[in-house]
């Protein structure tokens, strides 16, 4: 038997109940689905009992229980407050970790068996276990130190509620329980082993394409920083190959991963791949001969309903023919806006998986 939680299903597969969850917030499906999976580990399982725990990108929205003091709310509102002020998948769960009871390997506490192994579908660059869904069953090497700085460098100490200042300030002076530590004798019951990433992933797509006659070449599974500045770096190099043949001979096929992060300015809808690809677009203008698709795993991209869009060397004119300024959709951080008007948007739909982003580049 065994309990797991999902944002798009309900009911029961074989002798496993699924319950629903949300994200990329946490809502009160998340803390009630969360309760009850404690409740099964706590009621079900035995210390000669094995238990496997899947674990994939999502899970920090999905299973929550907030520590004494802190509500779902203020939870919630934090990690709102953070992915607008434009923190990265590391800063966010440096925080998250701190104000959750099964967060930073807490987990584990809560397992009675003597006998665990996660199995791990990577959706963080570098794929840190620490990181993966705040990495319920892995050590942490984050403080509540850290979870201040981070707040304070993304300027939300003042504007986070006093509850989690206060659990904070209480964790720093040592006073609050910390994180599960490197070396902490929990750990020597848990193997962690990843079995999905983005770059197993990349060098499939290189395969794949390697096979259909393109000279596919893995810039990075790496990629972060602002999407719109990435943007930059991806046309450039696009068109070194195009003009230069720099990289890889024409056909060719480049190929990047990660994620990418989007500081929020304006009111617009739209996500970090397609505000990624907008940026691509501006600086490929004109080269024809070259194509980029920029998007999420998991068929999500930002508060879109849409996986990310594609772009050509036509796209930046064929919008302004239309009425379409880009430069004034990216100011405004509409890309999906902009993309829907063209039809350029990628709809999947939730892919049921998350292995971070995907970056296509073909030039011809």
């Amino acid at each position: 038997g065994g309990v797991a939680i999902s944002p798009f299903y309900e009911g029961r597969v074989g002798p496993v109940e699924v319950l629903r969850g949300d994200h990329p917030i946490p809502s009160s499906n998340t803390l009630r689905s969360s309760r009850r999976l404690l409740e099964y580990l706590e009621t079900q399982v035995g210390p000669d009992d094995v238990v496997l725990v899947l674990i994939s990108g999502g899970g920090s929205a999905l299973f929550e229980v907030p520590e004494d003091g802190i509500g779902l709310g203020e939870i919630a509102l934090v990690t709102r407050e953070l992915m607008r002020a434009g923190a990265d998948i590391v800063e966010l769960n440096t925080v998250r970790k701190h104000l959750s009871a099964v967060k930073g390997g807490k987990l584990l506490r809560r397992i009675p068996a003597k006998r665990v192994f996660s199995l791990i579908i990577s959706d963080v660059v570098g794929d840190r276990l620490d990181t993966i869904a705040s990495g319920p069953t892995a050590p942490d090497e984050t403080t509540f130190r850290d979870a201040e700085e981070v707040l304070r460098r993304r300027g939300l100490w003042e504007r986070v509620p006093e509850s989690v200042r206060r659990w904070i300030e209480k964790g720093v002076r040592g006073e609050a329980p910390e994180t599960v530590k490197p070396g902490d004798p929990v750990l020597r019951k848990v193997r962690n082993v990843i079995v999905a990433s983005n770059a197993i992933s990349l060098e499939a797509m290189a395969k794949f394409l390697e096979a259909k006659g393109y000279h596919a070449v893995i810039l990075t599974p790496y990629i972060e920083g602002e999407a719109r500045e990435v943007g930059k770096v991806l046309g450039a190099i696009a068109r070194s190959v195009a003009e230069k043949g720099y990289l890889a001979t024409r056909p060719a096929a480049l190929l990047a991963g990660g994620e990418t992060t989007v500081t929020v300015r304006g009111s617009g809808v739209g996500g970090r791949n397609q505000e990624l690809c907008l940026s691509i677009a501006m600086a490929i203008r004109g080269y024809r001969n070259i194509v980029f698709a920029c998007m999420g795993s998991d068929g999500v991209d930002g508060i879109s309903p849409a996986a990310g869009a594609i772009v050509d060397g036509a796209t930046y004119d064929e919008a302004l023919s239309r009425g379409l300024d880009p430069k004034a959709y990216l100011d405004n951080n509409d890309s999906y806006t902009f993309f829907s008007r063209l039809g350029l948007a990628i709809m999947t739909g939730y892919t049921g998986t998350n292995v971070n982003d995907f970056v296509v580049g073909l030039v011809f």
